[in-house]
């Protein structure tokens, strides 16, 4: 029987969102108020009673609604079965509706046994449903509504369409046994529990969604910590390893140097001895007997010579470690090289010592390695100074000594040799130079304090980063005297 037909001209299939226009009389059925008509006020008072109840479900279903929308919609159909006195009640979702909640379906039977046939944890599965139930339940849940897009009423059977945002998600039925009859109080009852179900499963869709993308943010977070403590760990890992090659590039540079002052000593001062030597045997058998016996002499200091410069060239070919050595104690090692044991040295650090650039590091102690080789050869000094500075943006090496060095010989000396117009032996300048402009760095050459030559480099260096590897104090002067010499400078000097 449809709505029209068993209320009159009353209009109960309204649309998804139109709220259905009622009365009191619509839930009581009161239409005279004439003392005679007693049967009617009975009927008035059943029917009060009866929606004072439904109301009172309606309030304990909606004070679930906290605990989950499995509760809610079990006190949803609870309320209905109560107040239609059902034998079965269906309450069911369209596929394809409200996917992230459930349950998807349920329903109770007669005496409040719950049945569904998934996502109910209080719920029997069914092993035998009257027809009319379970085609209504296949009927919505595969959304082929047909007439069930509005309510159906007939005497012993109530339909409502769950509706949302315009469009039917579901459906909630219940057949009724022959002593109750459904009426237009049901019909109300029905609507506002119908509301209620979906309200209680969207805002549990809502719910889900929120809690997925609470899942997924902190899935985000911890991988992204994930990745920071990985990422501080391949950085130690790179800060170690640049630290490792930094050492064996200062490591190479101070076996280059010395290798390169034992082929120096090899073939020139050695030869030259040894030169000397022929010369002198040569004279001793021309000359008288007096002279011949200081020719002697002279002779065997000769060879004597040549066989400690063969030590100090086998001694230099050993290369020494400075593993862990920070650059100013590489700079210590250089002038420990270079200096002969007549010439004081002082190696002094300013600033904060840290890791520099391999290729900064590489031209800061070849420029030094020149500077000093060449105070050592050519500036007759007896005091030379090394100072390296550790700046904010960059790092500079100065070379002072006491010598009688010319500073502008010097420069013009570089700048004819930065043209190509001298030899290959006056390169010495013109490649500290050039070391330190491939770098974006400045080379200078001027008059000493100390009353020499300064030879300066400044060459930059990134921003400051405190070095992983402890260092000495920031500011530290390490003084070598003859006693402290190397052997090569000790025999040299003799």
């Amino acid at each position: 029987m449809s709505v029209s037909s068993r209320f009159g001209d009353r209009d109960l299939t309204p649309g998804a969102d139109e709220v259905v226009e009622t009365d009191f009389d619509s839930l009581i059925g009161l239409h005279s108020v004439k003392g005679s008509h007693y049967a009617q006020f009975r009927g008035v008072e059943e029917r009060l009673g009866r929606v004072v109840g439904a109301l009172d479900r309606i309030s304990r279903a909606l004070v679930q609604t906290a605990e989950g929308p499995e509760t809610l919609v079990l006190s949803v159909v609870r309320a209905v079965a109560e107040h239609l006195e059902a034998d079965w009640v269906v309450f069911a979702l369209c596929d394809g509706e409200l996917d992230r909640t459930g349950p998807r379906h349920l329903m109770m039977d007669g005496d409040g046994t719950i049945y569904a046939f998934e996502g109910v944890q209080a719920a029997r599965t069914p092993s035998h449903l009257p027809d009319e139930v379970l085609n209504r339940l296949n009927d919505i849940l595969r959304n082929q509504l047909g007439e069930l897009v509005r309510p159906v009423v007939a005497d012993h059977h109530l339909h409502v369409p769950v509706h949302l945002d315009g469009r039917v998600v579901g459906g909630l039925s219940a057949w009724t046994p022959p002593r109750h009859v459904v009426d237009s109080a049901d019909l109300v009852v029905m609507r506002i529990l119908a509301r209620q179900a979906v309200v209680a499963l969207l805002n549990a869709a809502l719910l889900e969604e929120s809690r997925h993308q609470l899942a997924r943010a902190e899935d985000a977070y911890a991988k992204a910590r994930e990745q920071a403590t990985d990422l501080a760990v391949q950085n130690v890992e790179l800060q170690r390893t640049q630290r490792e090659l930094s050492a064996v590039m200062r490591q190479r540079l101070v076996t280059e140097e010395r290798e390169r002052i034992a082929r120096e000593l090899h073939d020139s001062v050695t030869q030259s001895v040894l030169s000397a030597g022929m010369q002198i045997e040569v004279c001793r058998m021309e000359c008288d007997s007096e002279t011949a016996e200081r020719l002697e002499v002279a002779g065997t200091l000769t060879r004597n010579a040549v066989e400690q410069l063969r030590s100090v060239i086998y001694a230099l070919n050993q290369s020494p470690s400075v593993e862990g050595l920070s650059l100013g104690e590489v700079l210590d090692e250089l002038c420990s090289m270079h200096m002969p044991a007549d010439l004081e040295t002082e190696v002094r650090v300013v600033g904060r010592s840290r890791d520099l650039p391999d290729d900064v590091q590489h031209a800061i102690l070849r420029i030094a390695g020149e500077a000093l080789f060449n105070t050592a050869v050519h500036a007759e000094a007896t005091v030379a100074r090394v100072v390296l500075t550790y700046g904010d943006h960059d790092v500079s090496l100065t070379v002072d000594d006491n010598g009688v060095g010319d500073p502008g010989h010097m420069r013009r000396v570089l700048r004819a040799a930065t043209l190509g117009d001298l030899a290959g032996r006056h390169r010495g300048l013109a490649n500290m130079s050039a070391r330190a402009r491939d770098l974006g760095g400045d080379f200078r050459v001027r008059r000493s304090r100390m009353g020499g030559v300064r030879v300066g480099v400044e060459i930059p260096a990134g921003t400051v980063t405190d070095s992983m590897t402890p260092r000495r104090s920031t500011t530290e002067s390490v003084r070598r005297l003859a006693g402290t010499r190397s052997p090569l400078h000790q025999e040299v000097s003799r």
